[in-house]
């Protein structure tokens, strides 16, 4: 049986690769790995006919939760801006601060500056377990967590700050970082239907660890989410949670971060669709990979299913065994080995 870990990279198309590292250097992230594709080479992996220069940036020690920043000689397209979170399409990774505060300082200033490049939401309080939502004001501790959205053209980012709880193995803060954030613990992705049949294939055939399924959050119940999704009064959305499978999801503090969260809205929902601005080629986020082996076995696999637009296995622009293809859902994914 093959191994998958959690979300190794997040890929950002970028026009000026020296503006985006300044972007994540403030995050704990550092330049670790350097690479380019021509363009043949580019159509063979990611199907864009443009060459390519890539910056794998890395964080700490982290295994998982990396950059990629991607500068297209040809951008296929603008990506997915600053459009809302509700639609098909969309992809944002989430990280973890030790001071969510200081963080809203800088991005007020920024948002002040130019208010038409940056929007960000103002952070919510969320009692994410059940035990907790019991807890009584001024009696008990609070456990929860805090989170804001933010929105600039290239990258789609929400951060939050744990409160009276401790994840060891969920995110790893940089201290020294000036903004004391984490690797990117989570992605996202927002898909459409009535039923959940097509994320099969994450565990199924990827062999993720399907850590929660099919549980659904109101409007009404779930403040903090309102401003991120753009949620409305009777709206509600399913979510599936598949984590690296060396996470213990009955055992709170052996939770292994590099989740894959899928936000399913109904079809009655009117949710545009973007999925064409949020694979390789376009700026912004525009790419997720898992880090797997044995890469034929992967291949094999993901062949033998409903995936579509599976490439042959070839090197990408770090020298590394890779190959990508359209999952079930529409969205584009790369393994790297």
């Amino acid at each position: 049986m093959g191994t998958i870990q959690g979300i190794y990279e997040v890929g950002i198309g970028t026009p000026d690769l020296r503006a985006q590292v300044q972007y994540w250097q403030q995050l704990g992230y550092r330049i670790s790995a350097m690479g380019q594709l021509s363009a043949r080479e580019s159509q063979a992996l990611y199907g864009v006919d443009s060459a390519l220069q890539s910056l794998r940036l890395g964080h700490q020690e982290a295994d998982h939760g990396l950059v990629r920043l991607m500068a297209w000689e040809s951008p296929t397209g603008p990506g997915l801006g600053l459009a809302s979170m509700r639609m098909v399409g969309n992809r944002w990774g989430t990280t973890l601060t030790a001071d969510l505060l200081n963080l809203l300082n800088h991005l007020e200033l920024l948002t002040q500056e130019s208010p038409e490049t940056y929007r960000y939401t103002e952070p919510l309080w969320s009692q994410i377990y059940a035990a907790a939502k019991s807890a009584r004001p001024w009696s008990d501790p609070l456990l929860g967590v805090r989170e804001s959205l933010w929105l600039n053209p290239l990258t789609r980012h929400v951060f939050f700050q744990r409160f009276n709880y401790e994840l060891p193995h969920y995110g790893t803060v940089n201290p020294h970082s000036l903004l004391q954030t984490s690797q990117i613990t989570h992605v996202g992705l927002v898909i459409q239907g009535d039923s959940g049949e097509v994320l099969n294939f994450y565990d199924q055939v990827l062999g993720l660890l399907r850590a929660r399924d099919g549980l659904v959050d109101h409007y009404e119940d779930n403040p903090a989410a309102r401003p991120i999704l753009a949620l409305g009064p009777g709206d509600y959305y399913y979510t599936t949670d598949f984590d690296d499978p060396r996470s213990n999801i009955t055992e709170l503090r052996q939770v292994r971060s590099g989740r894959l969260k899928v936000i399913r809205f109904p079809k009655s929902l009117n949710l545009e669709n973007k999925l064409q601005n949020s694979k390789p080629g376009q700026l912004g986020m525009s790419l997720y990979t898992y880090r797997i082996k044995p890469i034929l076995e992967f291949w094999q696999r993901v062949k033998a299913s409903t995936a579509t637009q599976v490439t042959e296995i070839i090197l990408n622009e770090f020298d590394e065994p890779s190959f990508s293809f359209v999952a079930p859902d529409g969205y584009f994914w790369t393994l790297v080995s």
